[in-house]
């Protein structure tokens, strides 16, 4: 179910006046049946905080911003490093050393200037989740950690806020969105992100990428994937990836989905739940 940004957004229909430019740059989606003029809107007052502007991260930025996103929140405390420009195609060469948040928010500009850009330099903890998610309507997470992920989907919950998270293995890739503090036409909760993994693997049992080797191009397909489901979130056609995790074999080249339903014995939202704030990741 896509956002009521009429709600969310006070003045939203003064907000969403085109300029002769914007309806050039946008015409491509204003044709279309599925998006059109007010679905155009729905993007042009949209906020969206994408956490990470590494593998995942760079591509969803640059579709985003190429879509009319609104608003583009980038958390990231890293800065670029050469190893970093094989998959991160938002970064160059010249942005070695620089704040991953800087540079991309400097090409989202070159790319889009209608689109603002707000930067957090910072990593996510526990301390700042939930108010720096709460200043968004959908959080995008390209995490590399198991911490984060996790960190992300908690706070999430307990925001309010739909979450497309998504993974990258060496050959591998998994998408799916998250609306855990909602519930189902039929009244049953949706998932969460802790009913398909109950708990983070063991430190050391699924290697980093800088120890295993990861494909770029592959990156490249599953962030524009997460960017084209948080349009989907956003303006609100097709079948979105609630309680469906798309799962990309990049060997065989094959794409599959599988179904997951509400765990009642899940940590966050079970019936014997025993997550009950962030304190968890402290």
């Amino acid at each position: 179910m896509a956002p009521d940004f009429a709600a969310l957004h006070p003045g939203y229909v003064e907000c969403t006046m085109f300029s002769a430019e914007e309806l050039e740059r946008y015409a491509r989606h204003i044709v279309m049946r599925e998006v059109g003029g007010p679905g155009q809107a729905k993007l042009k007052v949209a906020r969206v905080l994408i956490v990470g502007a590494g593998g995942l991260g760079a591509p969803a930025l640059m579709y985003l911003a190429a879509a009319g996103v609104g608003t583009l929140g980038i958390i990231d405390d890293d800065v670029v490093s050469l190893s970093n420009l094989q998959r991160q195609i938002i970064h160059a060469t010249p942005d070695v050393d620089r704040p991953k948040v800087e540079s991309a928010a400097e090409k989202i500009a070159a790319l889009n200037p209608h689109v603002r850009v707000v930067t957090h330099a910072t990593r996510l903890n526990a301390a700042n989740a939930i108010e720096i998610i709460s200043q968004y309507d959908i959080v995008m997470d390209g995490a590399d950690n198991f911490a984060t992920r996790y960190l992300v989907s908690d706070a999430c919950y307990f925001a309010k806020r739909p979450l497309v998270t998504a993974a990258v293995g060496i050959f591998d890739g998994t998408l799916t969105t998250i609306r855990a503090h909602e519930k189902r036409a039929d009244g049953t909760l949706n998932p969460t992100y802790r009913c398909l993994f109950p708990e983070p693997p063991e430190p050391g049992t699924v290697p980093a990428c800088a120890e295993a080797g990861i494909l770029g191009a592959l990156t490249g397909v599953v962030g524009s994937m997460m960017a084209l489901e948080v349009i989907r979130e956003i303006v609100g056609f097709g079948e979105g990836l609630v309680g469906r995790m798309l799962m990309i074999d990049a060997r065989a080249m094959r794409f599959a989905t599988l179904d997951y339903g509400y765990d009642a014995d899940n940590p966050l939202t079970g019936t014997n739940a025993g997550i009950r704030d962030l304190s968890v990741h402290q």
